[in-house]
């Protein structure tokens, strides 16, 4: 007898034992969510263990419809399942996001265990519901509604047994499922950590879907802590001109102690808060960024909010012959006014780029900005743009190539007409490309546009007009193009990836935004975007062996990773000093010294064993869970389906303390 046949002998008697109910399972699962799921597979749907089914792959045709249903949310998902991947880069896994169906609209993964994935239906198109795959990440994620794991042999077909898939489910603001966002991988190690992350990224997609589905509405942000407004635990209400609840977000829910939408919807503001819509409208007209206290109606609990005014009505509101002050510090994180100045700090080859740029400004002249990932190129395009004649007051389009799925990315650039293919919307779309005419179209990481799509871009650069799917007419188009990339142009046109002609039109001149390591101006820099940081207050000051760690350190992330860790240290210090122990560990490590800080509750112990990424991962997403619990370890442990004994084991062994004791 093979090892294999073996195992799958092992693995049918534990599944029959459990369908059974025998209780004489030698390893039952650990989740009684799989067990649920072993008897659906057995009794509702006639699967057997080792039964060799043939993956469903729904056509191509049907994808895309599938795709341009949930357009909006793939565009925002793309983005945070990118941060998930990079987290989890290198460890084997792929991200998939399937629809409330179980269809995979997209994947991006390792090569190496994509190409295995292949194998089982890890890949756009793949339907993953538990009656077609039995029990998995996707498809029990859909039935349970709740983040699980369903690690290697908790899966009910032997032949998925090979990987472990976290998954969390994504919710639109009535409450209703319209995605699932999953971490696949072969690791033969639980995943715990890997489903916080995983959480993390789906709430982070919910709260954009709720911000773009109401932005013409007021919508208030809150939280019971003011520098966790703005954060992925932050509470959001949606509310209609009459003053009327229209909708609101898991975390305003469970903060306010209602248990459904419905419960809440309807109700007048002031039912649900101390202030009438239009004591919100004046607070947020005085003062929108700083979050101020108010009290909850029902039970008197004091939060902080801020009320963020419908866009249609702040871009009237700014559509005002008045010229708008040019920004410093808030340049980083408001690109609506930056200039080109604001970024010349002292490092004298972003000195150089901006002094190149100014001189291409009222030319036809493309321009290319090359850098690592996270230095700021699009930040800088913007400021080419604004600093523009009349350029604030023109459209920027923004369209990140490697972010669209292939099957989106021609209908998102040129549009299309009603009809034009199964699933189109009855009015038709206008594509960016469109929308950019009179401004800047800004094509981020075009070394990622499909090689089909280059020479559909190059025509539209020669002839100047566009032709949207399924329209026989041009339209005439005029606009700036700034296109960016980290990747080497020229090595890809050697591979054949990359058009050598559209390489020459869209390289008028070269701009280098050096990697945040090799700036000569970091102390500048790091003070610039602190200051842009610091909403909530005043701006602190460093201690200096602080700022020299940072000065000293190698970001690999570049300037994306600094906002992320001055964000950290303004939620974590005190008094009016950001010290070494509020900076993240990853960046203290770096230095060989040992840094003396005293101890803080969210801080390892000095006799605490040095933490690996993933586990420095998990401490992370575990803090941030207790604060938005207001550390309460029993709602915790109840939200992630773990005992309370067992969250208490991981927080000794992560070094957190219980502030609540």
């Amino acid at each position: 007898m093979s090892v294999a046949t073996a195992l799958a002998g092992k693995h049918l008697d534990r599944v029959h034992a459990i369908i059974a109910g025998t209780g004489k399972c030698p390893s039952p699962p650990a989740d009684d969510r799989v067990a649920r799921s072993w008897l659906r597979c057995a009794k509702e749907y006639g699967l057997s263990p080792l039964g060799t089914y043939q993956v469903d792959i729904v056509a191509r045709e049907q994808l895309l419809q599938r795709q341009q249903k949930l357009a909006e949310i793939l565009t925002t998902a793309r983005v945070e399942m990118s941060n998930l991947y990079q987290q989890l880069a290198g460890s084997g896994f792929a991200v998939l996001l399937a629809d409330a169906e179980g269809v995979v609209l997209d994947c991006i993964g390792d090569a190496a265990f994509t190409d295995k994935g292949l194998k089982t239906g890890l890949m756009a198109g793949a339907v993953w519901t538990e009656n077609q795959q039995g029990t998995n990440g996707m498809g029990t994620c859909l039935i349970e509604k709740r983040p699980l794991v369903v690690h290697q042999l908790d899966h009910f077909l032997f032949r998925n047994t090979g990987i472990t898939c976290s998954a969390a489910p994504i919710f639109d603001p009535k409450g209703e499922i319209v995605a699932v966002l999953d971490a696949s991988s072969d690791s033969r190690l639980a995943q715990q950590h890997t489903l916080a992350l995983v959480n993390m990224s789906a709430q982070t997609i919910e709260n954009r879907i709720f911000l773009n589905c109401y932005k013409n509405e007021f919508i208030v942000r809150f939280h019971s802590r003011p520098e966790f407004v703005g954060t992925l635990g932050e509470g959001q209400i949606a509310i209609g001109r009459d003053g009327q609840v229209i909708a609101a977000n898991r975390s305003a829910l469970f903060q306010l102690g209602f248990q459904a939408n419905h419960e809440l919807v309807g109700l007048g503001i002031n039912r649900v808060f101390n202030l009438s819509l239009g004591a919100l409208i004046d607070q947020s007209a005085r003062n929108w960024t700083t979050p101020l206290p108010l009290f909850e109606a029902r039970h008197g609990n004091r939060f902080f909010a801020v009320t963020q005014q419908p866009e249609n009505m702040v871009t009237a509101s700014v559509a005002s012959p008045v010229r708008r002050s040019r920004p410093t510090a808030s340049a980083w994180k408001n690109s609506t006014s930056v200039r080109l100045d604001d970024l010349a700090l002292s490092d004298s080859r972003i000195i150089e780029s901006v002094r190149k740029a100014k001189r291409v400004l009222g030319s036809d002249i493309s321009i290319l900005i090359l850098g690592e990932t996270g230095t700021g190129k699009e930040l800088f395009a913007k400021a080419i743009h604004n600093s523009s004649e009349g350029g604030e007051d023109k459209p920027f389009v923004a369209v990140n190539c490697a972010s669209l799925p292939e099957t989106l990315i021609e209908s998102e650039l040129f549009g299309y007409k009603s009809g034009a293919f199964t699933g189109a919307s009855r009015e038709g779309r206008r594509g960016r490309i469109l929308q950019a005419n009179g401004g800047t179209l800004f094509l981020d990481e075009i070394g990622d546009m499909p090689l089909q799509l280059q020479a559909r871009l190059l025509r539209v650069l020669e002839e100047r007009e566009v032709s949207p799917l399924g329209s026989e007419n041009a339209v005439k188009v005029e606009f700036r193009l700034i296109c960016a990339t980290h990747r080497d142009l020229l090595e890809l046109i050697d591979k054949g990836q990359f058009r050598e002609d559209l390489y020459y039109r869209v390289q008028g001149i070269s701009l280098l935004l050096p990697a945040l390591r090799d700036r000569t101006d970091k102390r500048a820099l790091i003070r610039s975007i602190l200051a842009s940081e610091a909403q909530f207050s005043a701006v602190p000051e460093f201690e200096e062996e602080a700022l020299a760690v940072m000065e000293s350190y190698e970001w690999p992330g570049n300037i994306r990773q600094l906002r992320n860790a001055l964000r950290a240290a303004l939620a974590l210090y005190d008094g009016n000093l950001i010290r070494t122990r509020d900076l993240p560990r990853e960046i203290c490590k770096s230095v060989v010294r040992p840094v003396k800080t005293e101890e803080l509750a969210t801080e390892p112990s000095e006799d605490q064993p040095a933490l690996n990424p993933l586990q420095l991962a998990e401490r992370q997403a575990l803090i941030q869970g207790l604060e938005r619990l207001r550390w309460k370890v029993t709602s915790l442990a109840r939200e992630l389906d773990i005992s309370r004994n067992t969250l208490y084991r991981k927080m000794r062994r992560l070094g957190i303390k219980d502030l609540a004791r």
